[in-house]
């Protein structure tokens, strides 16, 4: 195992023992350990395994070097599946519900008998939750509400981890002899932030083996249905997927319709009719006549193979221009397509770099140096560290003076020509409850940069909330906004914001707003940014990586702001490093 595989294990084990009510130190000990470990470099670890010398590290003891080495050798622990196997699997589920961590899954365990999220509901309605010391009517409303929200949000899935599933879907399908195209559609395809099943559109003669091979995918919990244009599965994730088979020459217009949103669909074939034509998954067909789209396009197939073979082709047929899957929302895409204003955009190509990322030294899990490494093996030139500030108690914020100590440091390694990559020294800085920075402004003059977010008090109004952002963005030191509206996607929504003061504040005093590409934030939403840009409002896509991997989330992050029609323009960070360290001096 890597060394972070290996430490999310002693996270999990320390949740396990604190669901089973161990001593507090022994839980610590093996979080400890765990953050530790992230801040070793990996060939360190290697080396440190291999001469048995793990306890020389502060933090980790002879036990748990043990069980370290164990994990880098085999990838396997008893310990860790022993204490699996003690935890009822309906407690570790409770851990989902937000604002319910391993003390009190614990207390009401112990007190209530609840096993499980169903018991939980239960003990909700009849109020014996709130009847518990530390509890009360205010935390059960809150349970409630977020056992709601999980039963809600299981239909869908983040976009990326459905792309995870569907990636090799997709490269076995077009790998099948018997395949002629083969493509993803919907909302996956549309790049919505989540999504709630897969469709995937096959060209094929021959249809049997091809159905044979997607219901025997491995992962497949139940063939749902099973035909010769159709078949539906579904996984152990609760994914579904749907294959759907067309002759040739239909793919371009199934591709097309199962891709639209249903508004987009609507308005193109609107747009067929008032040229006397049909439009449907089946093909393009005059209106006039008897018969259905389907039969006529059954009866001109031949006509199909010679005019229209690809999107473009149909998008052209309707007196278009190709319109990008991302903006097939219904939200203008054929008006600008029509007058030739869509926008080329932003491609992951253009990226040249990114400022929102964390090291070891908040609550990231790759260390400054393996950070920069990532970055110089991506290609990019430049890449900012911003750690969170000492408010984040939770996420090991930097004090003043381990601040300073990593600016050093990144200097350091800058001057050493190691890398490439130029990193640059930033902050994740607190918007304190009444917008206060979390640090003096001397402090702050001291970085390259200064991202400000929200971390703390979700629940102010609207209205206390939009002036506490605004009063940070009018800081002389402050370049970007983080994470506008504090969603977690699937866990819980975002604080209550009037997005369009905060947009009017940035603009007004040239601070960009992040496009975070965390595929559990994709924040600010891609709704709120056609608008925005066109008024002069800059966005960059940062990752939010606290590991090296996550640098990887710009992708879905790209995809976000394609959805926004940003152009490359658009976006700061597809800037050389020459113009970004222009843009990042501080504004007068």
């Amino acid at each position: 195992m890597t060394k972070n595989e290996i430490a999310e294990i002693l996270d999990q084990i320390a949740t396990l023992l604190e669901l089973k009510g161990e001593n507090p130190f022994k839980v610590r000990a093996y979080s400890a350990g765990a953050r530790a470990l992230e801040a070793i470099e990996p060939e360190d670890l290697a080396r440190l395994v291999e001469c048995d010398e793990l306890q020389s590290v502060k933090g980790i003891g002879e036990a748990l070097a043990e069980k370290i080495a164990a994990l880098h050798r085999t990838g396997k622990l008893d310990f860790y599946d022993r204490l699996k196997a003690s935890v009822e699997p309906g407690l570790v589920e409770m851990l989902e519900i937000p604002g319910l961590g391993p003390k009190k899954i614990r207390a009401l365990h112990d007190r209530l008998g609840i096993t499980d999220i169903a018991a939980l509901t239960a003990a909700c309605r009849d109020g014996r939750v709130a009847a518990l010391t530390g509890f009360g009517e205010k935390s059960q409303q809150k349970l409630l509400e977020g056992i709601a929200n999980r039963e809600a949000y299981a239909r869908r899935h983040l976009w990326w981890e459905a792309e995870a599933e569907a990636a090799p879907i997709l490269r076995g399908l077009r790998a099948l002899p018997q395949v002629q195209q083969a493509e993803a559609a919907g909302s996956l395809r549309r790049g919505l932030e989540t999504v709630g099943d897969l469709d995937f559109i096959v060209a094929a003669e021959d249809v049997e083996p091809v159905v044979d091979w997607f219901c025997a995918l491995p992962g497949v919990k139940e063939v749902t249905a099973r035909g010769e244009t159709k078949a539906s599965v579904r996984f152990v994730s609760g994914l579904q997927a749907d294959l759907r088979l067309v002759p040739e020459d239909q793919f371009a217009f199934a591709l097309h319709h199962f891709t639209g949103s249903k508004a987009h669909n609507v308005e193109l074939r609107h747009r067929a009719q008032v040229r006397g034509l049909s439009l449907s998954e089946w093909g393009l067909e005059p209106a006039a006549g008897e018969g259905t789209v389907k039969e006529k396009a059954e009866a001109t197939s031949a006509r199909h193979r010679g005019r229209i073979r690809s999107e473009a082709d149909l998008f052209a047929a309707l007196g278009l221009h190709l319109i990008p899957p991302e903006l097939r929302e219904g939200m203008g895409e054929i008006e600008a397509a029509e007058s030739g204003l869509l926008p080329t955009l932003v491609e992951e190509k253009d990226l040249r770099g990114a400022f929102h990322n964390h090291t070891t030294a908040s609550d990231g899990r790759n260390t400054l140096a393996e950070m920069a490494a990532a970055a110089d093996a991506l290609g990019w030139e430049y890449l900012g560290i911003a750690d969170h500030s000492k408010s984040s108690f939770q996420a090991n914020g930097l004090s003043e003076e381990r601040l300073a100590a990593q600016v050093a440091d990144i200097a350091a390694l800058n001057a050493s020509g190691r890398y490439r990559c130029r990193i640059f020294s930033g902050v994740e800085c607190d918007i304190l409850p009444d917008g206060r920075l979390d640090y003096a402004d001397d402090v702050l003059a001291t970085l390259d940069y200064v991202v400000v977010s929200v971390h703390s008090a979700f629940t102010q109004s609207e209205d206390e909330m939009t002036r506490r952002i605004v009063r940070a963005i009018e800081h002389p030191s402050v370049t970007m906004l983080g994470h506008i509206s504090g969603r977690l996607l699937l866990r819980r929504p975002g604080y209550a914001v009037d997005h369009g003061r905060v947009i009017d504040a940035a603009i007004a005093n040239r601070v960009v707003i992040e496009l975070n590409a965390s595929p559990l934030r994709l924040d600010m939403d891609w709704r709120h940014w056609r608008r925005a840009a066109e008024r002069g409002l800059r966005c960059v896509i940062n990752p939010d990586a606290h590991d090296t991997a996550s640098l990887q989330h710009v992708r879905a992050g790209v995809l976000a702001a394609r959805k926004g029609w940003l152009t490359r323009e658009q976006v700061i960070n597809t800037r050389s490093l020459r113009e970004v360290m222009a843009a990042l001096r501080p504004r007068p």
